[in-house]
């Protein structure tokens, strides 16, 4: 590549995703000054108390499946931190990474807390990078199968005919697929770039890692679904679900704030009005944001406060036993 070339692709590599962020938000704002907002809190307050704690209960759940995804990374970097200490450390970053963006929660809090406890920085990022590895190989997975069978209907100028929709998705699941073949069959069983080495997975574990994946988003797709009290069907909801999760990563704003909303407005407004879906999303946030997130932040200042009573300079971490 040139080298005016490859500064042109550097500059749209920094501009482009703040151009689609400020697009996103731009249509966002026009959208919401539409909408009817005390029938949606009316619409919110009316939703039965069964149908939120089953909803509850479907984040809370999804959340300690996403979790487990550390102890992949503790597998394959071999540290001894404690099952018990992986798994909150791993939930503490994944509520504050939902809230308040990856580089917070995703990155700099989990570099933190394992930090804390005595891995080392290298250590760490194999971990991040395995775990997010596990989570989009889940992603690939069943965004494919969703494409191929129950693509998501978008309005009329977003639409892409269905053959277009069922290619893309044949590609996602086999970009899936490859990974544990890759896994099975490269030796050394070992990426590096960079001057930097990942460890691959073994073949089981590397098939592991996509049902772990693929469920995780199964999950999350239930917990909105349970909340539309089944008005609409379960593969539409989570196709709606998976494109607004691209588009919040696309646009790089925090919590997918006004996004997911407006994702789920056009894919699914023409099914329920649109008082019955903002309010059902508002309920989504309350519990798969907003419910793990207050549970973290006690959890996170305990931890700080173990940490601070861990002997200074020890290099000695808690054991599985």
């Amino acid at each position: 590549m040139k080298p005016w070339a490859r500064t042109a692709w550097s500059w749209f590599k920094r501009v482009a995703p703040w151009a689609l962020a400020a697009l996103v938000l731009t249509l966002v704002v026009r959208q919401a000054r539409t909408v009817d907002w005390p029938a949606v809190w009316q619409a919110l307050q009316q939703m039965p108390p069964g149908r939120l704690a089953a909803a509850a209960g479907l984040a809370l759940l999804s959340h300690g499946l996403y979790a487990s995804f550390d102890l992949i990374g503790r597998r394959l970097t071999g540290h001894r931190l404690s099952t018990l200490r992986t798994l909150g450390t791993a939930a503490i970053s994944y509520a504050f990474n939902l809230n308040a963006g990856s580089l917070v929660g995703g990155f700099a809090l989990r570099l933190r807390l394992y930090t804390r406890w005595g891995l080392s920085a290298s250590t760490v990022a194999q971990i991040i990078a395995h775990s997010m590895a596990t989570n989009w190989l889940g992603y690939l997975l069943v965004g494919g199968a969703v494409l191929l069978w129950a693509p998501p209907r978008l309005s009329a100028g977003w639409a892409l005919p269905d053959p277009a929709l069922r290619a893309i998705g044949l590609a996602m699941v086999l970009a899936a697929l490859a990974y544990p073949v890759l896994c099975r069959f490269v030796r050394p069983r070992r990426l590096t770039w960079r001057g930097q080495s990942l460890k691959l997975a073994s073949g089981p574990l590397a098939v592991w890692q996509l049902v772990a994946g693929g469920a995780s988003w199964l999950l999350i797709g239930a917990t909105v679904w349970s909340l539309f009290g089944g008005r609409i069907d379960y593969p539409t909801v989570l196709g709606a679900l998976l494109l607004a999760a691209l588009a919040g990563v696309l646009t790089h704003v925090p919590a997918g704030l006004g996004v997911l909303e407006a994702v789920f407005v056009a894919t699914l407004g023409t099914r329920l009005p649109l008082v019955e879906v903002l309010a059902t999303v508002l309920a989504y946030r309350a519990v798969y944001y907003l419910l793990p997130l207050a549970l973290a932040l006690p959890a996170y200042a305990l931890s700080e406060a173990a940490a601070r009573r861990h002997r200074p300079g020890s290099t000695r971490v808690p054991t599985q036993r």
